[in-house]
């Protein structure tokens, strides 16, 4: 079954084929059908309900099975309102670019100790038509805690800047520097592949 994924990011994209690989779908990008559509408000208060914007909208625009994903960042020690939450690029009003977020996540886990703890929390809307729509948040598609360094690797992920600030708790090693499907990746998968294997069963399909 071929569904769009709502994204124009190429690493996103790649990262979620791996997810889903071995299920029966092939996954294609927006720039994959050059669909064209205005910027999308993502005015929710929680990845979920920015997931189930994103995928509305695209689904409305390409009329094809398509899903989005959302995710929030949270960090231990800051407040309600100072948590990035889903607005991880989007700092008093303006969009960072990768270079931006990293000068200033490491800027803000310098004020936290220069080892801030964090945790990604994920959601997931699937719309197949307008009467079989899907959603998840649960935390096994959520990420495991890890620390946000003040000190950037040298190298950099396009489209993932905060890997480059990313140190795994368990092993003590940049993101950077690890594999790429490492042992979060394939529980995550996991959960990915439970939401698309349950929700394509309820629809028959």
């Amino acid at each position: 079954m071929k569904i769009l994924y709502g994204t124009t990011n190429p690493s996103k994209l790649e990262y979620m084929k791996r997810m889903l690989y071995g299920l029966d779908i092939e996954l294609i990008g927006l720039k994959d059908i050059n669909l064209i559509t205005q910027n999308i408000d993502e005015s929710g208060n929680n990845p979920l309900e920015n997931a189930r914007i994103k995928a509305i909208a695209y689904y409305k625009a390409a009329k094809t099975p398509v899903f989005s994903c959302d995710s929030g960042l949270y960090i231990d020690g800051l407040s309600e309102e100072e948590q990035p939450g889903t607005h991880v690029r989007r700092v008093h009003g303006k969009v960072l670019s990768d270079e931006g977020m990293i000068d200033h996540y490491s800027k803000l886990s310098a004020r936290l100790g220069g080892k801030a703890i964090a945790r990604y929390k994920n959601a997931i809307c699937l719309v197949i038509d307008e009467k079989h729509i899907f959603e998840y948040d649960e935390d096994d598609i959520a990420g495991e805690k890890f620390i946000i360094t003040s000190r950037p690797h040298f190298k950099k992920h396009v489209g993932f800047p905060l890997d480059s600030l990313s140190i795994d708790m368990k092993s003590g090693k940049y993101y950077m520097d690890m594999v790429d499907y490492n042992e979060e990746d394939k529980n995550v998968a996991k959960g990915y592949k439970r939401f698309f294997v349950n929700s394509l069963f309820k629809k028959g399909v």
